[in-house]
């Protein structure tokens, strides 16, 4: 068996390089990464492909339309699409069109899949396999194909970048906050979560506090960063305690250090239960969508800065650990199901996929996709053309999307008054009826 993984940024490198290290031992494995603006540097590269068969050196580094050429040739069984959604729509029909024989598109996301959204799945409509990492993931993406008429399969796997066994924290040691470029996603709240762990440094001076960033200045990440913890530290704190720092690197490597994680919403938090590894998902900021932290309700791992402060961090429940990512690895089938659509394959018994186009606009549509996906590494004039005409268009259609919202929030609270009103005003009748 013959499997090429294409990936993009550090994220979905890291997810690519370690689910193929999880394959059995004789299938012939290997990366390609798609040059963009979101490829990781080199010590982004290393920290990603840490505890994975891919050796730095091994991975070739090309732009989209080489890369997709070199998977194409290839001749590959498997094609693991592990990029962005736009761009994973762009490799996957230019890789199809290119190759002789049509390998088996399999793909996925790394880390925390949850909420599931439709546009996943149309991003990645001619993707044989989407895998899954949690029975839970497995339900709600079902269920989203389901009502979209999508014929995709699901299939489970651990998440491969979870420690093996068990390694327990230690007691004196780090206090890792696993930091992420879009949650929270204001400044204010950002620096609100410094504050914290400011105070949190400076009321225990013997304990090292590291903020684990993916990136440094300079490098890209998966998700665009507006406002960098280091920069925050920078600019809104005159003074920043010794044993608080900013350190990159292999998350792994910090835990094996660690006495417990804090984050807001980070795959980290499920890497540190596998090491049992106290952990604190905060909410201070709310549980919601945007915040990607709902997956984290009935955890036992939800709580405030309060109780980061007051060095109270959690361990999590066993019935939400075995439908949320800890479910017995005799369930995973991810292998077995690569198996039977390769053999099928090679049989020639696999219809195409139906590729399903976001949205209309026909090549003007399309080019903006590939500028979006590719950004900088984009260079066609259509693609700038798309670009002019579109992000002006976008922002409209964001605003009226946004303004749309608002009025239906309004519509409901509107409603909810009405239907508790008659009972106000009983209420308010028997309160002023003589006794």
């Amino acid at each position: 068996m013959k499997v090429l993984a294409i990936a993009d940024s550090d994220s979905y490198v890291k997810w690519a390089a370690a689910m193929l290290g999880r394959m059995p031992a004789d299938w012939q494995v290997s990366l390609v990464i798609v040059s963009t603006p979101k490829r990781p540097s080199r010590d982004q590269l290393a920290a990603a492909l840490s505890g994975s068969p891919i050796a730095p050196d091994d991975v070739i580094t090309l732009p989209f339309d080489r890369a997709v050429t070199h998977v194409a040739s290839e001749r590959a069984d498997v094609v693991l699409v592990a990029t962005i959604g736009p761009l994973a729509d762009l490799v996957t029909e230019a890789v199809l069109d290119r190759s002789d024989v049509a390998p088996v598109i399999v793909s996925g996301v790394p880390g925390i899949a949850l909420p599931a959204r439709r546009k996943a799945l149309i991003y990645r409509s001619q993707a044989r396999l989407i895998v899954l990492h949690s029975q839970r993931e497995v339900r709600q993406f079902e269920h989203i194909a389901r009502r979209n008429r999508l014929p995709h399969r699901f299939a489970l796997a651990t998440l491969p970048f979870l420690a093996e066994s068990v390694v327990s924290g230690d007691p004196t040691g780090d206090v890792i906050f696993a930091a992420q470029a879009i949650v929270p996603p204001t400044r204010s709240q950002r620096v609100q979560m410094l504050r914290s762990l400011v105070s949190f440094a400076c009321r225990y001076p013997h304990i090292r506090v590291v903020i684990k960033v993916r990136a440094i200045a300079g490098e890209g990440q998966t998700h665009a960063e507006t406002f960098d913890y280091a920069g925050l530290l920078r600019s809104e704190f005159a003074q920043v305690p010794l044993n608080l720092v900013v350190e990159a690197g292999p998350m792994a490597d910090h835990l094996r250090a660690a006495s417990a994680l804090v984050t807001v919403s980070s795959t980290a938090a499920i890497e540190a239960v596998a090491m049992g590894i106290p952990t604190l998902i905060i909410d201070d900021f709310g549980v919601s969508t945007e915040l990607i932290n709902e997956v984290f309700v009935g955890s036992g791992l939800l709580g405030g800065t309060s109780d980061l402060l007051a060095r109270d961090f959690h361990t999590p429940d066993e019935e939400w650990l075995r439908d949320n990512y800890f479910h017995d690895e005799a369930e995973n089938s991810w292998i077995s199901q690569i198996e039977q659509l390769v053999d099928a394959n090679r049989r020639g018994a696999l219809a195409p996929m139906p590729r399903v186009i976001r949205g209309g606009g026909g090549a003007l549509r399309r080019a903006w996709d590939r500028k979006r996906a590719l950004g900088s590494a984009d260079h066609s004039p259509l693609g700038y053309l798309a670009l002019i005409i579109g992000t002006p268009a976008r922002i409209v259609v964001l605003g009226l999307h946004s303004l749309v919202l608002h009025v239906l929030s309004e519509q409901k609270q509107h409603l909810a008054l009405e239907d508790e009103a008659p009972e106000i005003r009983e209420n308010s009748r028997a309160a002023d009826s003589p006794r």
